[in-house]
């Protein structure tokens, strides 16, 4: 099972629109959102199922025994993250805890101790016709790309191993969630706008993205509101030997489809049109069918 991992170097460059585009477009199965912050996917791939719901345990938080403790204050001195206060007694403060366990080696009475500590939760929508893996980190909770790294192991295991593709709706950004994403993935297709941040961007995702020694894609989301810049993208491409798989328009038709839970390919649209020949250009790359780019 080939798996394509959609990403943008910043949020709001379309990513989760192009994603859901081509799951319809490649009537693909097998899907995950892997944005474990803020998870969209299913706005627009709706589900007639309820999710199979697991609990995510991430790093584990200290708690005091109050019976023990003798308020000396040793826990308190030596934790880096100020997670130990004192108030009428010492108390922790779980969201600054990082389950390092200083505290729990210098307490003289054995008063601390590391507890498991459910940090987000993982949903599986599966049935006979498709898989659909995501999840939720909690609110101040770390970790997250151990997080991923379940959405995807979940994923794969509840997948048919007959199944050609998967489309993964990964996080933006360059960090862990991102890391853990592109860990596996076959191809990367980096969703950008002509922004100058989204530029800048781009260029720090291209690069982690060719760390992993993946496949790359190009495309220029409202690539009309800004065409120089949109130029510059495609030159850049050219540049590096990147393939370029296309350019989708504003549009504000868009907009409203996302708002009534659809994709673009959904309604009769000029982004939906675009975004049928990025999604035959990535799928050239991703199967070496051909490189993919403009000539």
């Amino acid at each position: 099972m080939k798996q394509l991992l959609i990403l943008s170097g910043k949020g709001g460059t379309g990513k989760t629109t192009i994603a859901g585009a081509f799951i319809k477009l490649a009537n693909t199965k097998v899907y995950a959102d892997c944005d474990v912050d803020a998870p969209n996917l299913h706005l627009v791939m709706a589900q007639n199922i309820e999710p199979k719901r697991t609990d995510y345990f991430g790093m584990p938080k200290a708690e005091i025994d109050a019976d023990k403790c003798i308020a000396c204050g040793l826990c308190k001195e030596n934790c880096r993250f100020d997670a130990i206060f004192d108030d009428n007694g010492i108390k922790i403060d779980s969201f600054a805890c990082e389950g390092c366990g200083v505290c729990e080696l210098v307490c003289p009475t054995d008063a601390v101790s590391l507890k498991p500590a459910v940090a987000g939760e993982l949903m599986l929508y599966a049935d006979d016709n498709s898989v659909f893996s995501t999840a939720q980190l909690k609110m101040g909770s770390g970790t997250p790309g151990m997080l991923v790294t379940e959405v995807k192991k979940q994923m794969k295991n509840a997948a048919n191993p007959n199944v050609e593709l998967a489309v993964i709706d990964g996080s933006p950004g360059i960090g862990c969630p991102v890391i853990a994403s592109l860990s596996g993935a076959d191809m990367v297709l980096i969703v950008t706008e002509p922004s100058v941040s989204g530029i800048s961007d781009m260029e720090r995702i291209i690069k982690t993205a060719d760390t992993f020694k993946t496949k790359i894609g190009v495309c220029i989301n409202k690539y009309d509101t800004n065409p120089a810049n949109s130029e510059k993208i495609e030159n850049f491409c050219k540049e590096k030997n990147l393939p370029f798989a296309g350019k989708v328009p504003y549009d504000a038709k868009a907009v409203k489809a996302i708002n009534n839970g659809q994709t673009i390919v959904d309604i009769d649209c000029p982004s939906g049109s675009a975004v049928k020949e990025v999604f035959r250009k990535t799928m050239n790359i991703l199967f070496d069918e051909s490189d993919g780019a403009d000539e």
